[in-house]
């Protein structure tokens, strides 16, 4: 692999001249010019990344940190801020945290040592001093860490309580919640929208709230359970697309027609949810314009440009399809 003395050599200039031919700075002749890249091209000669990044303390690099890789909505969040950042000639390197404190403050040690030049993060357990200790900029994705940091969300009580009325609209008397983590800011937020709705029913009743953990797994045992024990539901609000399809499969192992018997609605609006039988009806949320906002803002607060607005908290959309 050639280095930057052999293009020095055979272009017959110094090594100080092809530096600053790659970086573009400073005079250099154009006949020097031309010796340069004709001997870059005759070694295929590629600028060592590592090097330039250590030179200039910058490496033209975000980072992205995500709590779980296998929930298909991040993998769709992901694929809008790769697009995005590559249009403004950034690099993306993945981070899945598993929503681990010590696992996440690793990729943050990671990130910096790679000189990145700004980081997207969704996450439930990181703190606004850990944000400022970075010393770069940082917008926070899908979930709020701190007042004044960048934030792009989704109204997520306003989808919730849609989808609630959506199932009491279409007929259903009892009405359950398959809900994410606890303390998840999103997840609290959509288990609170349906709880709006449904509190003043003469039917609710607490155990009618599950854990699923925005988990499929999670969510096939909460509602086998749940149905076992309160035979009466006949709609299901689950807080995830994931957890929705679990709740489909679950009712399925125990002979409940979708959505003949039970209804279910979902809440992400990921392509998953259109491939399910039957398909599935989900509140969505804008995720590619969720991930291409947020790798824009960052670009204009890492090149340091006015960026105006820093809090977005984007509207969600009810699809009907063949669960409801």
């Amino acid at each position: 692999m050639a280095s930057i003395k052999d293009v020095a050599k055979l272009a017959g200039v110094s090594v100080a001249t092809v530096s600053r031919v790659l970086n573009d700075k400073g005079y250099v002749g154009q006949h020097s010019r031309e010796m340069v890249e004709q001997a870059i091209k005759q070694l295929n000669y590629k600028p060592n990344e590592v090097a330039r990044s250590l030179f200039k303390k910058q490496s033209n690099t975000i980072g992205l940190i995500v709590p779980d890789i296998m929930n298909p909505y991040f993998p769709e969040l992901a694929r809008a801020v790769e697009d995005t950042a590559s249009k403004f000639g950034y690099n993306v390197i993945l981070c899945n945290s598993d929503e681990d404190r010590v696992k996440e403050q690793t990729y943050l040690d990671m990130l910096q040592q790679n000189y990145v030049n700004g980081i997207i993060v969704s996450s439930n357990t990181m703190t606004a001093e850990q944000i400022r200790e970075l010393n770069i900029p940082v917008v926070s994705i899908d979930r709020e860490i701190s007042k004044g940091l960048p934030t792009i969300v989704v109204e997520n009580m306003k989808g919730a309580s849609k989808a609630t009325h959506f199932l009491m609209n279409k007929g259903c008397s009892r009405i359950a919640h398959i809900r994410g983590p606890q303390g998840v800011v999103n997840a609290e937020e959509r288990c609170e929208g349906y709880r709006e709705v449904v509190h003043q029913e003469a039917w609710f009743s607490e155990s009618y709230i599950v854990d699923g953990d925005y988990d499929m797994e999670s969510s096939i045992e909460a509602t086998l359970e749940l149905l076992t024990t309160h035979p009466e539901i006949d709609g299901i609000f689950a807080a995830n697309d994931i957890m929705a399809i679990g709740a489909m499969k679950a009712a399925n192992q125990l002979g409940i027609r979708v959505p003949e018997e039970l209804a279910i609605i979902g809440f992400d609006g990921i392509r998953l949810s259109s491939v399910t039988i039957p398909e599935l009806t989900t509140i969505v949320q804008p995720i590619y314009e969720l991930g291409e906002k947020a790798t824009t803002m960052l670009v204009s607060l890492m090149n340091q440009q006015e960026v105006g607005q820093t809090y977005y908290r984007l509207d969600v959309e009810l699809i009907e399809r063949n669960s409801t």
